[in-house]
């Protein structure tokens, strides 16, 4: 076959590389967007409460703009062909997260409790070291190719953050679930952390093994099965994701790490029978789980039969789920447009209802139309997450990337879907908007990583060398 160019499109392809956009100004007019919402949320909710502006309204603006403003500042710097919605994105979800959990620390019902009163401007530093590190992954991450390198370091690096809450002194036991651990009086979930390792893990290691996984050895039902030993690495993952749900009893964690695993050796085999032996493996494993651990049994009975629960909790003999049937009255009421921001009721949940089911409290006062919203602009992140995968030149790109990607939806899914009664509670929160700084800083690295992929995915080759006679003798080359 012959290499010969055609010296028109070799012509054109070369000006198409040097004129292609950044899109650097696009985001910067979606930040202004995404900055500005939140604002008049703020002042929104300000004005149904106490029937004035809130007094921090310019603070909030300015410091929400200042941190948004410094991390274009630097995506313009270090990764000036990334993908222009991811930022805004995310700087909008954070900002609405902002606004909710301020309008929960209002409610008298919360600070008798403790629950709430000053977990707004906690979350807000949250923020700025979550885009802190954002801010330390496009600087000192200049290839996201250099991670391959650290494939297994990664996987006991991922090991050992989810084994810390196990450790005796070091791991805190917070609803039933032994997920998080205190330092000097800090409580962290390295779990949030640990998802983004494992990403890492998984991304090399299925790069390198994928050819041997995508063997079959025979057909049966429409199905490919694997070999034998080739069914190793999900076993050992599934083994592993039983061993978190039994002695941390966190359900969210455990389906997390399988499914993020499960979605992976998928798009790297193409063999839709790791779907169907990933769901029937992580079935067994939670049904067996939850048939003998008392903490899961209790979230299960509490999500098949909610109002039994919670008459037995109102009787005071026993039930579990006065949470879950306060956050499913929130929904109710909210109605098709919501009760309003700052007038709702959802503070009766009281326990975690600025964390865990902060949902609820979006979901009465902006309603399905506010809650579908919010779903549609995770549901964009994931999209311009696969889209990033879809653009990068490297496999490892690509798996990361959509690791990345899936573990981000199946954390909102397991979230939303406890909270709304698809499936039972777990111990996760939403990705930005709930209050929790794990969650937050961890997913800004994310956010991080995944700009940084799209950097490298969409930059244009560079331009090749101006002699025209080398040029000459590369287009008439036989």
């Amino acid at each position: 076959m012959s290499s010969t160019t055609n010296p028109s499109t070799h012509h054109t392809s070369t000006i198409g590389a040097i004129g292609a956009p950044s899109r650097r100004n696009t985001e910067l007019a979606l930040l202004v967007f995404a900055v500005a919402i939140p604002v008049f949320a703020y002042a929104n909710v300000g004005l149904a409460i106490n029937n004035q502006v809130p007094s921090g309204l310019l603070s909030y603006g300015l410091g929400l703009g200042l941190l948004a403003g410094v991390a274009h500042l630097v995506v313009r710097k270090f990764a000036p062909y990334a993908d222009p919605l991811l930022l805004p994105l995310a700087t909008l979800l954070n900002g609405l997260g902002l606004v909710v959990i301020w309008r929960l620390d209002q409610s008298k019902l919360l600070q008798s409790i403790k629950q709430a009163g000053t977990a707004a401007p906690r979350q807000l530093l949250y923020t700025a070291m979550g885009i802190a590190l954002f801010i330390v992954v496009l600087i000192f991450l200049k290839d996201h190719r250099v991670l391959q390198r650290y494939t297994y370091i990664s996987m006991v690096g991922a090991l050992f953050l989810l084994l810390l809450p196990l450790v005796p002194g070091l791991g805190a036991n917070i609803y039933g679930a032994k997920i998080w651990i205190s330092v000097a009086g800090f409580s962290i979930q390295p779990g949030e952390f640990a998802k983004i390792v494992l990403a890492i893990f998984f991304a090399g290691y299925l790069m390198v093994k994928r050819d041997a996984l995508a063997l079959a050895s025979r057909r049966f039902m429409g199905l490919y099965l694997p070999r034998g030993r080739d069914l190793g690495p999900i076993l050992v993952v599934w083994f592993i994701s039983i061993l978190i749900l039994v002695f941390e009893t966190d359900l969210g964690t455990s389906l997390l790490f399988f499914g993020m695993f499960v979605i992976m050796l998928y798009v790297a085999t193409e063999r839709t029978s790791w779907i169907v032996f990933g769901l029937l493996m992580s079935a067994a494993g939670a049904v067996g789980v939850a048939s003998f651990e008392p903490h899961v049994k209790m979230r299960v009975q509490a999500w098949l039969d909610p109002m039994k629960e919670y008459t037995l909790s109102q009787a005071g003999v026993g039930g579990h789920s006065e949470q879950s049937m306060q956050a499913l009255w929130a929904f109710g009421s909210g109605g098709t447009l919501g009760s309003g921001l700052g007038q709702g009721h959802s503070d009766l949940i009281r326990f975690a209802a600025n964390s865990d089911f902060i949902l609820a409290t979006f979901g009465e006062e902006l309603g399905l139309a506010g809650i579908m919203a919010l779903l549609l602009i995770y549901g964009l992140i994931v999209e311009r997450g696969v889209r990033t995968a879809l653009a990068a030149r490297d496999p490892f790109g690509k798996l990361l990337a959509i690791g990345l990607s899936g573990a981000f939806a199946l954390q909102v899914f397991v979230v939303s879907g406890g909270v709304m009664g698809l499936i039972p509670l777990t111990g996760m929160t939403m990705p930005f908007v709930a209050y929790g700084g794990s969650s937050v800083i961890a997913n800004w690295a994310l956010v991080g990583i995944l700009i940084r992929i799209s950097d490298t995915a969409r930059r244009p080759a560079p331009a090749p060398a101006s002699n025209p006679d080398a040029e000459m003798t590369q287009v008439v080359r036989p």
